[in-house]
Formats: C-alpha cells, sequence, structure tokens
C-alpha cells in the first residue's frame, strides 16, 4: 500500500509540474513576438528620432515587456528597446485562445510570402547588374559580415533569391546583397533604350551642325515667315545683327531657326558678318523689290523698337518651352519657377527684375488689358499676385507653369487664367 501512494503522489507531483510548465509556457508566449518586416529598427526611446540599438530581421523573435502606446518594450538577444507595433505580430495576446493565434500568424505569413514572391519576381537566375556598389555578406542577415566589394553597373551571376536577399557570384566569390541592389531586366531594358535614344539625338545634332551655317540680319528689321514668299504669316520679327541658324537655302530663301523659332528669310537679308552701326535713326531701305524676294525695311523709331524688343523676348522665352520647373529655379541648367523664368528671360536682354511675382508687378509700367504687347509682363492670383508670365500675342502667355507642365503655353481668355488675371507691365 505504501509504494501504491508513494507511486501514486509522483504521478499527482509530475502532473502538478507538468502543468505548472505548461502555464508557464503559455505566460511567455502571451509575451512574444515576431519581426514581420525584411528589417525593423530596435530603438532606444519610443520615437522614430531616437537612437537604433538593432536591425532586426524577418521573423526575428521578440519578447514584449510591455505597450507604450503605438511602441512595445521588447528584449531580443539581451537588448531592450522599442519596436513599432506594425513592425512585429504578437504571438499570443492575453486573454486570446492559442487557435486565434495560429489563425492570425498563419495570415501573416501567408501575406509576407505573398510579398516576397512578388519582389523575387522581378529578378531573374543569371548575368544581372548592380545597380549602385555595395558589399557582400557572407549570409543574408544585415548584421553578417562582409567581404568583397562590387561596383556599379559591374556584371554577376545570380545563383539564388531568398526572402528579398540575392546570392551573387562575381571574380569566384559569393555572397548575399539586398534585392534593391541588382537591376531587374525591365530596368535594364529601359537604359539601353535611353542610351541608345541619346547617341541617336547626338548623331542627330551633330549631323544637323554640318549642315548648317550662322548668319546675321543685316536690315534694321527683317520678318521672319512661315513660309518662304512676302505673303505668308509673319512669325516674328528680328532685329539688325540677330544672329541665326541657316538649315538650308532654296529659291532665294533660307530657312533659319532663331531662339526656338523656325521660318524662313529672304536671304540677300541675310550677312555672314555683322554690321556696323550709327545712331541715326533712319536706315537705308532696301533696293530690291518683292518679285525679288527681298523685303524692304522702314524707318526706325521708338514704337517699331519696342515692338521689336518685346518679339524678341517672347521669342527667347518660347525657346525654351519643355523645360522644367523647379521651385527657386532661375536658370536653364536648374529649371525655372514663374518669376525665376521671367527674370532669367529680361535679364538676356540687360533688364533685371525682381526676384518675386508680386515684386515684379512693380517693374516697368503698368499697361491696361486692353493694350498688352508682346513681351508684357502679366499677373495673375487669387489673392494677391502669385504668378506671372510673359505675353505672346494672341491672348497666350508664354510661362513656367507647374511641376507637371513646366515651361509652357496657356491662353488668358478663358479658365484659371481668365478668372485670376490680376494686371500687367510694360517693360520695354
Amino acid at each position: 500500500m505504501k509504494n501504491k501512494k508513494g507511486i501514486r503522489n509522483i504521478l499527482i507531483v509530475t502532473a502538478m509540474v507538468i502543468t505548472s510548465l505548461f502555464f508557464i509556457n503559455m505566460s511567455l508566449a502571451a509575451n512574444t513576438a515576431k519581426v514581420t518586416v525584411e528589417t525593423a529598427n530596435l530603438r532606444e526611446t519610443p520615437d522614430e528620432n531616437s537612437k537604433i540599438l538593432e536591425q532586426l530581421s524577418l521573423n526575428k523573435e521578440v519578447e514584449i515587456i510591455e505597450k507604450d502606446g503605438e511602441w512595445y518594450k521588447v528584449t531580443v538577444d539581451n537588448i531592450t528597446g522599442y519596436i513599432r507595433q506594425d513592425l512585429i505580430a504578437v504571438t499570443e495576446e492575453v486573454n486570446n485562445t492559442q487557435d486565434e493565434n495560429n489563425i492570425t500568424s498563419t495570415q501573416e505569413e501567408q501575406n509576407v510570402e505573398n510579398e516576397i514572391e512578388q519582389t523575387e519576381e522581378e529578378i531573374e537566375l543569371g548575368k544581372n547588374i548592380i545597380e549602385q556598389n555595395v558589399r557582400l555578406k557572407i549570409v543574408p542577415v544585415i548584421n553578417a559580415t562582409e567581404t568583397i566589394e562590387v561596383k556599379k553597373d559591374e556584371e554577376v551571376n545570380v545563383t539564388e533569391i531568398i526572402n528579398g536577399w540575392v546570392c551573387v557570384e562575381t571574380q569566384n566569390i559569393k555572397g548575399w546583397i539586398r534585392k534593391e541592389n541588382i537591376l531587374t531586366k525591365a530596368e535594364q531594358a529601359k537604359q539601353e533604350q535611353e542610351r541608345l535614344a541619346k547617341e541617336d539625338a547626338e548623331k542627330q545634332a551633330q549631323s544637323t551642325a554640318n549642315t548648317t551655317k550662322t548668319m546675321y540680319i543685316k536690315e534694321a528689321t527683317v520678318n521672319v515667315r512661315r513660309e518662304p514668299n512676302t505673303s505668308s504669316e509673319i512669325v516674328t520679327s528680328l532685329q539688325m545683327n540677330t544672329q541665326v541658324v541657316v538649315e538650308s537655302e532654296d529659291a532665294g530663301w533660307s530657312k533659319v531657326k532663331v531662339n526656338g523659332i523656325e521660318g524662313y528669310i529672304a536671304t540677300n537679308l541675310l550677312s555672314a558678318s555683322k554690321q556696323e552701326t550709327s545712331r541715326s535713326s533712319n536706315v537705308r531701305k532696301a533696293t530690291n523689290t518683292e518679285s525679288q524676294v527681298q523685303e524692304q525695311t522702314t524707318t526706325v523709331n521708338e514704337t517699331t523698337t519696342a515692338s521689336g524688343s518685346g518679339a524678341a523676348v517672347v521669342a527667347k522665352a518660347k525657346s525654351f518651352i519643355g523645360y522644367n520647373y523647379v521651385y527657386g529655379g532661375a536658370s536653364p541648367s536648374t529649371g525655372f519657377d514663374c518669376s525665376g523664368f521671367t527674370s532669367y528671360i529680361y535679364k538676356q536682354f540687360g533688364v533685371s527684375l525682381n526676384r518675386t511675382a508680386a515684386g515684379q508687378y512693380s517693374n516697368g509700367t503698368a499697361v491696361s488689358r486692353a493694350n498688352l504687347q508682346p513681351g508684357d509682363l502679366v499677373m495673375f492670383g487669387k489673392s494677391g499676385i502669385n504668378h506671372v508670365g510673359i505675353y505672346a500675342g494672341g491672348g497666350m502667355i508664354v510661362h513656367a507653369a507647374n511641376k507637371s507642365r513646366g515651361v509652357t503655353t496657356d491662353t488668358i481668355n478663358s479658365g484659371y487664367y481668365n478668372n485670376n488675371y490680376v494686371g500687367a507691365r510694360r517693360i520695354f
């Protein structure tokens, strides 16, 4: 009997120990979690700007100490810190059943696997190109030991892809890098297309340069026409000694390009060198008749000078159509904002404008909307002046519109610019 009682007592104690261990494990399970992203920062305090103590990899287990708002205070590898709650999945919340946790965990793992599969589809095994300088790691872990460095544009052989990590081989050495450091096939193809397009553009530009020549306007004012005849529409007017690029010549007319504008000028109104100028307001008239396709010049006065200057300003402005809009920009190399564009254009004609659209409203003299001329500054705004453009004639302006459209043209006779018209200033 004593033996039976002793055995029974042993069994009871064993059961109690097993039960205790079960509840201890359940308690511990309620305080553990796994990292659900490729890399999670363990920070010193619950703040995005605090010091990073460690970077934790996907599925790394941490022990939760307490919750602090949107952060968990955790311990991992004898390091205590804070991690955002959206970067980890708690293995089991207190008072939740194990089944619920299993379902949640399975769903989260499936989501991660799906994300990994989508990522890995972008890169193929075999020859690939490195996107930027990076060092190989001996294992696919962020804090792993690094070996050699592979350079940007270097070709490597991809042998394996796991969880966003890529195993590459180069110089008979294998190592791991993040997949972001590999150019995908689509990106490689895009870069190759851009390279070929650039080469074609350079070849075309060189070909054009070989067949063109530089000439100068030799009369006081010469019209550039849309077609090679004297009855064709006048595109713009140019002053004496304006430089033009002659692209071709035919039947007494030269096809020219100036400030981005193309048109035709009678060939005998062009010279290979600049003309000497005098202070006299009267200039000689062309002697050839219209039948000889030479256009007649007129006496220069203040009106025609102003008009010519305005036309030149517009022509210069139009030559930058397509350039980027950049806030604070005031040059072709950086891009333009609205007032930076108008300041730059007028600077080419020796005129300094105030830097802002509102400031430019004090430059020059006021002009009514009914008397607008090409080259006038036109201001807009709903509550004060916040935009400026250059009037191009025909109800159109040339201006640096916005980031999506850059330097372009718009009408002021309808839509936004009609409804928010403020006033205009004449600079010349």
